[in-house]
């Protein structure tokens, strides 16, 4: 490993290429999905999986803000649980996301009671959480930095939904329409956090590590869903 520490600019840069290389857009269920070729069962079956990951989100971010030494940043941190949890008469992303598999098709109650979660989901979504309650919350942030790639996907989701998928309806994508200015606030505090935080050239490398981790947990949900629900060239 070399010694010397990074800009922040060659920091950044190296954290950002994680994304060029290995999001999970990049994953063939996803490219399919953004070319409009998933069947409703393959599309219900990725926003049922899915939202496994989007109930643990802010059970992750509750582990990170435990650790948390300044009030400063708990916080700002906070803010990500209320995104998702909601307050009263401001249900959050998590009833946003159950409103959106009501919108495809799922009923509520099999969205709740997680029928649909594929074993291999539910081991790679709870060894993310695993991983942000045990290591430093340095490092439990660098994995949170997908947030770093995620706005401009959201925003080609709505356009594609709305196109390529009309039987959903549009209520329904309202869960990518606030993460629209929910993910690059995300992450422009969580990058700060972690280029302040990481004072020294082994800090930025577990930094990295982390994120390709974090990468690599939801590429597994797509690997799952590609193994559960082939598409037809696939069978």
């Amino acid at each position: 490993m070399e010694s010397y520490l990074l800009s922040n600019e060659q920091f950044t840069t190296k954290l950002r290429q994680v994304g060029e290389e290995r999001y999970h857009d990049k994953h063939p269920y996803h490219v399919a999905m953004h070319e409009g070729k998933l069947s409703p069962a393959q599309l219900q079956a990725w926003i049922a999986n899915r939202f496994y990951y989007q109930k643990n989100i802010p059970i992750k971010d509750a582990l990170v803000l435990s650790k948390l030494p300044s009030r400063e940043d708990r916080r700002e941190w906070i803010q990500r649980i209320i995104d998702h949890d909601g307050r009263e008469g401001s249900e959050g992303g998590i009833e946003a996301w159950i409103r959106l598999g009501e919108a495809a098709g799922i009923p509520r109650e099999e969205m709740l009671d997680e029928r649909r979660v594929l074993p291999a989901v539910r081991f790679a979504v709870d060894a993310y959480v695993n991983f942000c309650r045990l290591e430093p919350w340095p490092i439990a942030v660098a994995s949170s930095l997908t947030e770093l790639f995620a706005p401009s996907l959201v925003s080609k989701r709505i356009a594609i939904f709305e196109q390529l998928y009309p039987w959903i309806r549009p209520e329904g994508l309202a869960y990518f329409q606030a993460r629209l200015h929910q993910a690059p606030r995300d992450a422009d505090h969580g990058l700060s956090l972690v280029l302040r935080e990481c004072k020294d050239r082994r800090d930025q490398e577990q930094a990295i590590s982390a994120l390709r981790f974090k990468c690599d947990v939801l590429w597994a949900l797509l690997d799952a869903l590609s193994l559960a629900f082939p598409g037809e060239n696939e069978r």
